[in-house]
């Protein structure tokens, strides 16, 4: 026994001195700039200090969106299911660093037989006889070069990985469920604006109506005021379909059937909230996506030391200790004592050339995860580039679509005065109702595309999450 613990002190002496073969870690260079270019010269129409912090959607001060955003991380199945994913991983994790400890197991047994007397001629002389034994068993992988813990470091990146990808599948979700959000009030606000329109058109209709009456128009003046009634009815109708259509997806996005959520009517936002951008750089630890894609790179790394560790012999301890004995009062004895020691190293010696095929992959694998980690942080960058100049345009859009309603609605109050004088036909009048629909339809959907571009920029700048959340 004594002999035991000091092979296994010099096992302990054999695997602190052992190297890990392979490259060690070390993040690549990602492309990024100083500062982001539509940064110049533009400012968030509401800015609001300290936009991180998880709930981001707190920015836009909707009760019923930080209720429905709060239900995202408990019951949205994609999400549920990268969280398995990520436990999967931790458990594999572990798996790999079990491989670090020795196996030991134990075999007690019990054999009954009879053995032969001398002469053997007659069964009188037979002897029963009942054996008990005990016998324990140590086997230990010393991973003198390290390809066990090549292993536990590719499997704990690789968890890493799997932690930022449920990251990125909450904020997708969550980001998911702010626009369809938003675009539900925009049809809410729609609908609105429609009401609002067939109370001016049939205004316009009952005008018209009394100047038919009065014999100072026409029929057809009253028939094209009404196609503007009825045009106006058509278009409330199919605001409706896609509102439904929203509050479905909705729905699904918080885990529930769409059968079990009514949202009630509201108007869309007029503020725009956004979180300031901040340095390029920043990227790197704020983007979940970009974290998985670095993690990757880690991952393969380790993976080219375990295919190099493979070229070395695989050096291993064992060792049975046990007792065997008859009667079972008497097995545990020093008489009845067995014991064995062993090491044993296992090289391959001709594969074909396998193994550096082995090697020349695990570097390809490498390979692929920086190039597919340099492009996520490529396209990261346009993200917020592209929302930031959607944000920044929508903003001077938004102010001529606003100027271009309030003319267009002096516009059609002016005709309709002058029908009603009697100096310019109907046909002005409805121009004038059209164009003033359509102003009012595009300053609505600018102002919608506005508050879409700012869930997308928070989403591409990574939400409230950060690297530091990684476990």
């Amino acid at each position: 026994m004594i002999r035991l613990m000091r092979s296994a002190a010099l096992a302990l002496v054999l695997v602190a001195a052992g190297c890990k073969v392979g490259p060690n870690y070390a993040r690549p260079d990602a492309p990024a700039a100083p500062a982001f270019k539509e940064l110049a010269g533009w400012k968030p129409s509401t800015p609001r200090d300290g936009g991180g912090g998880g709930a981001w959607w707190s920015l836009y001060d909707d009760t019923l969106l930080d209720s429905l955003e709060r239900q995202v991380v408990v019951s949205n199945q994609n999400v549920l299911a990268a969280e398995a994913g990520y436990r999967q991983a931790a458990a594999l994790v572990r798996e790999a660093q079990s491989s670090l400890y020795p196996t030991l197991s134990v075999a007690p047994g019990v054999t009954r037989g009879t053995t032969s007397s001398a002469s053997g001629s007659s069964s009188s002389g037979n002897r029963a006889y009942t054996q008990y034994t005990a016998e324990g068993t140590a086997s230990w992988d010393l991973d003198v070069w390290g390809r066990i813990r090549r292993q536990v470091e590719s499997q704990s990146a690789a968890a890493q990985v799997s932690a930022a990808d449920l990251a990125n599948a909450q904020l997708s979700a969550q980001g998911s469920l702010a626009t369809d959000y938003f675009e539900l009030r925009s049809a809410d606000s729609l609908a609105q604006l429609l009401r609002d329109t067939l109370v001016a058109y049939n205004h316009a209709l009952r005008i018209t109506q009394n100047q038919y009456d009065a014999g100072t128009a026409s029929r057809a003046d009253v028939l094209a005021a009404q196609v503007q009634v009825q045009s106006a009815q058509a278009l409330l109708v199919a605001a409706g379909v896609a509102r439904a259509q929203y509050e479905h997806a909705i729905a699904v996005l918080t885990g529930h059937p769409p059968s079990d959520l009514t949202i009630p009517e509201a108007p869309l936002a007029t503020a725009v909230p956004v979180v300031p951008a901040g340095v390029p750089s920043a990227l790197l630890e704020r983007r979940p996506d970009i974290a998985a894609a670095e993690r990757t790179m880690q991952e393969e790394n380790a993976l080219i030391g375990v295919a190099i560790a493979a070229y070395y012999p695989d050096i291993t301890l064992s060792a049975v200790f046990g007792f065997a004995g008859d009667p079972l009062s008497k097995v545990f004895t020093a008489a009845n004592r067995v014991w064995s020691l062993g090491a044993s190293a296992s090289e391959t010696l001709f594969q074909g050339g396998y193994q550096s095929a082995a090697v020349a992959a695990a570097h390809a694998g490498y390979d692929n995860a920086v190039a597919t980690y340099r492009q996520t942080v490529l396209s990261a960058f346009q993200q917020v580039e592209d929302n930031l100049s959607d944000l920044r345009i929508l903003q001077q859009q938004a102010q001529a679509e606003d100027a271009l309603v309030v003319a267009a609605q002096r516009a059609v109050d002016v005709m309709l005065n002058e029908y009603r004088a009697g100096t310019v036909a109907y046909t002005s009048v409805v121009t004038e109702q059209t164009q003033l629909l359509s102003a009012e339809q595009t300053a609505l959907t600018v102002r919608q595309n506005r508050l879409v571009a700012s869930v997308a920029l928070i989403q591409a700048l990574g939400g409230g999450w950060n690297t530091k959340e990684l476990p």
